[in-house]
């Protein structure tokens, strides 16, 4: 099976991957920070066929070695998160997000971040209601696009004993059938 060719960039001191397949397209980049025992990877997908795409987060993985790690579903990261994250933990989750987020030139997800988290800061609420908002408005939840739309969000990858961090591994995006291998760190 061919795979997408993947252009390498740097942008605001920050490394990101792009690759292009059938029309969509996914752009990744390590978040320096790990929180709760997850390491991190912004993505961002923008839509430019003329299908639906689904895309979950459990699509990523991480492969080092012989060791694979796949990401979890929003509703589970967001519900450890709430369960196990200190505030300093949402802290860092939103400020490496938001430099890798921002960092992207010309980046407008129309489906993304920036209008979840708007959406999520407009109730007044507790102070733990809003780090549960805040992590919910973080991760990438599964959405279908439709032709012309985008996404992004966080992905949180377990880590491990054997897995301490994300580096010296490849990132691998399974989408629709599609398979998007990502050079390794």
């Amino acid at each position: 099976m061919a795979h997408a060719q993947v252009i390498e960039y740097e942008a605001n001191g920050m490394k990101f991957q792009t690759a292009t397949r059938k029309g969509l397209t996914v752009i990744v980049t390590h978040l320096p920070n790990h929180v709760a025992g997850f390491g991190l990877l912004q993505v961002s997908i923008a839509n430019g066929s003329k299908i639906y795409w689904t895309v979950k987060p459990e699509g990523f993985s991480y492969l080092h070695q012989d060791l694979s790690m796949a990401a979890l579903p929003a509703n589970h990261v967001v519900d450890l998160l709430l369960d196990h994250a200190s505030h300093n933990d949402v802290v860092k989750l939103v400020g490496s997000y938001e430099n890798a987020l921002y960092g992207i030139p010309h980046m407008r997800a129309s489906n993304g971040y920036e209008q979840r988290r708007q959406s999520s800061m407009a109730y007044g609420m507790s102070a733990r209601l809003k780090a549960a908002a805040t992590a919910s408005a973080i991760a990438l939840g599964t959405t279908r696009l439709a032709p012309g739309q985008s996404t992004d969000g966080a992905v949180f990858i377990p880590l491990s004993h054997e897995l301490k961090n994300l580096a010296g591994g490849r990132v691998i995006f399974q989408c629709e059938g599609e398979s998007f291998q990502f050079n390794p760190e």
